[in-house]
C-alpha cells in the first residue's frame, strides 16, 4: 500500500491439555509450548510492529511459589528478544539441575519460570498514544486469590469507552486510566471478582476456606463472567484472556469484526487471529482451524475441556475486508483467492480506460501487498484475451487484427515501481523535503515508449493519497508516459474507522478532500453547514449524517476530483484514477462485508456517533480522534 496505514493487533494462545511431562517424553522438550507460541508469534509480525508481550500461568502451582510469569518489549525485534529471555531461563535451569532436570516436569514447574500450561501472545500495532512497554499487552490485574488474577491481551478498539469508564465509577472503582485496555480488563475483573464471591457465598457453610478456594477454581463459569462483562461493549474487538486457576478463552464481537481462529486436539488448543499462523506452527490441515463465531468465545476450563459459548447474540456479519485486502498475510488460501478476484474485477474499468488499446498499455502494481490482486488482475487481462479470440476464430467474428499478432499477443507486464529505502530527511524546508519523499520509490527505466504508452498501476488503496502525489507519480513521469491510470483495489475510503485501524480523521482522507473541492466548486458548501448542524443537534443518532456529502456525486466524479488533487502541476502525463466497486469488493469477499470506511455503514451504534463527531471535529477545526 502507498499510503501506510496501521494494521491491527495479533493475539495468539497456547493451552496444553496434558501434563507438562506428556510433552516432554514425546518432543524431547520442556519447550514445546514455548516454541509454539514463538511459531504464531512469528507469523504474525505483520500485525506488531510496535511491539510484543507473552504471559504464562502454571496451573495447580505449590502455594508460596510464582506460577504467573509475563515479558514485554518494544524492542525493534521484540518476539526474537522475549522468546531469547525464555530460553535463557531454560539454560540457567539446565545448569541447575542438569538434563536429568530438564526431563522432570515437577522439578521445571518448581524451579523454571514459563513453564506452566497456559501461553497467551500479543503483538502491538498501536493506532493512537504513545509506544512504551507499559503499552504492550498482555495487561495484568494481580490479586493474592489465584481465581481472581485475570490476564488480558487483545485485538480491539471501544467506541464507548467513555461510557465504560463511567460504569466502573458507578461501580465504586477508581480506574488508573481511562483507555479501553484498562477499562475492558477492569470490567471482566470486576466480575471475574463477583463470580468468585457468589460461589463463595454458595459454599461457604459447607466447607472451609482452604477447601473452597479449590471449589471456586473448579466451578469458575466464564461463559457467565463474560456474558455480564460484554453486554456494555460496542467496538470490534477479538479479546483474549487467562485467569488465574488455568482456566482461559477469546471472545469475539457480536459483527465478527475482528479475526480470531481456532485448532484443537488432544494436546492443544491453540488460537490465533490468522489461520496461516496456525498451519506453519502445527502442520496441520487448513480445514481443521475453525473460526470463532461472532459474539461467541471459545472457553478452555482449568481441566483442559474446551467449547465455544455465546456470550451475545450474533449480528449480521461484518468481518473487516481491510483484513482481506491487505492486513493479513496473502498465504492464506481463501484471502489469496479473494485478493486475485479483486484484481481480477477491476478488468471492465481498466479496459474502458485504456479504450481497450492493450498495444500501448503497461501494467504494473505498488509492491508488495499489492502483488496478489496484481496477479489476478492479470489472469483477467488473459481471460479477456482468450475470449476476443474465441470470437473471431470459433464464431468468425469480424476483426482488423493481423491473426498470427492476435495469437501470439501477450499484456505488457514490468515492475515500474521499486521502493528503494525509507529515506528519512532532517530537512525543514518543505520544497526540498518534497523532493526526498519523491526519491522513495525508483523505477525501471526504458521500458515505457515516450509519449505513447500508458502506465496502469495498482495499489492495494488510496487512503491520503500523499505518497501517490509526492513520490509515484512524479517518478512514474519520469518514464514520459502518455497517460498514468492508479488503480485501487478498493474502493474509495470515505469514513473514519472506529475498531483498530489508525483512519479516524476525516481530513486525511483524498476522497473527503476530494468532495469537498466538488461541493465548492459546485456551489454546495451549504452541505457542510446542514451535516454540521444534525451531527450537533442529534449527537447520539444511529444515523450517517455524513453520508449527505457524499451523495451529491457519482463515485465517478469522486475519483476524477482525486485525480486533479494528486496531479501536481510539473506532472506532464495525463493521470486518471480508477477504484473497486463496493459491490465487487463483497463479491470478491463474500465472507467478509464489513465495508464500512467505504460505505459508511458502520455495524454498531457506535460507529455512527463516532463518524459524525468526526465530521463535527472536522468542522470545528479538532485534529483529535473521534473516540
Amino acid at each position: 500500500m502507498s499510503d501506510q496505514i496501521k494494521h491491527e493487533c495479533g493475539i495468539a494462545m497456547v493451552r496444553l491439555r496434558k501434563p507438562l511431562q506428556y510433552y516432554i517424553d514425546k518432543y524431547g522438550t520442556p519447550m514445546y509450548a514455548a516454541n509454539r507460541l514463538y511459531v504464531l508469534m512469528q507469523k504474525q509480525i505483520n500485525r506488531g510492529q510496535d511491539g510484543a508481550g507473552i504471559a504464562n500461568i502454571k496451573i495447580n502451582s505449590k502455594p508460596g511459589t510464582r506460577y504467573i510469569s509475563r515479558y514485554r518489549s518494544v524492542d525493534p525485534q521484540a518476539v526474537n528478544y522475549i522468546f531469547g529471555k525464555v530460553a535463557k531461563k531454560f539454560r540457567k535451569a539446565k545448569k541447575l539441575g542438569g538434563e536429568e532436570g530438564l526431563k522432570n516436569a515437577d522439578w521445571i514447574k518448581d524451579n523454571v519460570a514459563f513453564s506452566g500450561e497456559v501461553w497467551l501472545g500479543h503483538l502491538r500495532y498501536g493506532t493512537h498514544g504513545e509506544n512504551s512497554i507499559e503499552t504492550c499487552h498482555p495487561f495484568l490485574r494481580q490479586n493474592n486469590w489465584r481465581s481472581r488474577n485475570l490476564v488480558m491481551a487483545g485485538n480491539f478498539n471501544m467506541t464507548n469507552v467513555e461510557e465504560l469508564f463511567g460504569k466502573l465509577v458507578e461501580l465504586g472503582q477508581h480506574p488508573k486510566e481511562k483507555t479501553d485496555t484498562v477499562t475492558v480488563m477492569e470490567k471482566i475483573g470486576h466480575f471475574v471478582d463477583e463470580e468468585n464471591q457468589r460461589i463463595f457465598n454458595k459454599y461457604k457453610d459447607e466447607y472451609s476456606n482452604n477447601e473452597i478456594t479449590e471449589v471456586i477454581e473448579r466451578e469458575l463459569d466464564v461463559a457467565r463472567i463474560l456474558r455480564r462483562s460484554c453486554r456494555d461493549f460496542d467496538g470490534g474487538y477479538a479479546m483474549a484472556g487467562i485467569i488465574g486457576n488455568g482456566a482461559s478463552f477469546v471472545v469475539r464481537d457480536p459483527s465478527g469484526i475482528r479475526p480470531a481462529y481456532y485448532y484443537a486436539d488432544d494436546e492443544i488448543v491453540v488460537i490465533a487471529s490468522e489461520k496461516p499462523a496456525i498451519k506453519s506452527a502445527f502442520n496441520i490441515d487448513y480445514n481443521s482451524i475453525q473460526e470463532i463465531k461472532p459474539g461467541h468465545a471459545l472457553i478452555v476450563n482449568k481441566d483442559g475441556s474446551f467449547g465455544e459459548h455465546e456470550i451475545l447474540s450474533a449480528l449480521e456479519k461484518k468481518s473487516c475486508s481491510f483484513e482481506r485486502i491487505y492486513f493479513s498475510r496473502g498465504t492464506d488460501p481463501d484471502i489469496y483467492r479473494e485478493r486475485k478476484q479483486l484484481g481480477k474485477a477491476l478488468i471492465p474499468q481498466i479496459l474502458k480506460a485504456i479504450d481497450f488499446d492493450l498495444k500501448n498499455t503497461v501494467f504494473s502494481y505498488i509492491p508488495n501487498t499489492a502483488e496478489t490482486a496484481f496477479l489476478g488482475l492479470i489472469e483477467g487481462l488473459e481471460d479477456y484475451l482468450s475470449a476476443k479470440r474465441r470470437e473471431i476464430l470459433l464464431e468468425g467474428k469480424p476483426h482488423l487484427e493481423n491473426i498470427e499478432d492476435l495469437l501470439s499477443f501477450r499484456p505488457r507486464v514490468e515492475k515500474l515501481v521499486n521502493k528503494d529505502v525509507k529515506l528519512r530527511t532532517f530537512i525543514t524546508n518543505d520544497n526540498d523535503r518534497d523532493v526526498m519523499v519523491a526519491n522513495v520509490y525508483d523505477t525501471t527505466y526504458e521500458v515505457i515508449r515516450s509519449g505513447v504508452d500508458t502506465i496502469v498501476v495498482l495499489d492495494d488503496s488510496i487512503v491520503r493519497g500523499t505518497t501517490l502525489e509526492k513520490s509515484i507519480l512524479t517518478t512514474l513521469d519520469k518514464l514520459k508516459p502518455k497517460r498514468i491510470i492508479v488503480v485501487s483495489s478498493a474502493p474509495q475510503i470515505r469514513y473514519p474507522d472506529c475498531y483498530g485501524i489508525d483512519m479516524s480523521k476525516m481530513r486525511e482522507f483524498i476522497a473527503f478532500r476530494a468532495a469537498l473541492k466538488l461541493l465548492e466548486e459546485t456551489g454546495q458548501q451549504y452541505i457542510l453547514d446542514e451535516v454540521y448542524d444534525k451531527c450537533v443537534a442529534n449527537p447520539d443518532a444511529e444515523e450517517n449524517f455524513v453520508k449527505d456529502i457524499y451523495s451529491q456525486f457519482t463515485p465517478q466524479q469522486v475519483s476524477d476530483k482525486i485525480a486533479d488533487i494528486i496531479t501536481m502541476d510539473q506532472i506532464n502525463a495525463e493521470v486518471k484514477v480508477i477504484y473497486q466497486t463496493v459491490e465487487n469488493l463483497n463479491k470478491s469477499c463474500p465472507e467478509h462485508l464489513g465495508d464500512w470506511y467505504f460505505t459508511g455503514n458502520f455495524p454498531t451504534e457506535g460507529g455512527m456517533k463516532v463518524v459524525n463527531k468526526s465530521f463535527v471535529n472536522f468542522m470545528e477545526g479538532k485534529v483529535v480522534r473521534a473516540y
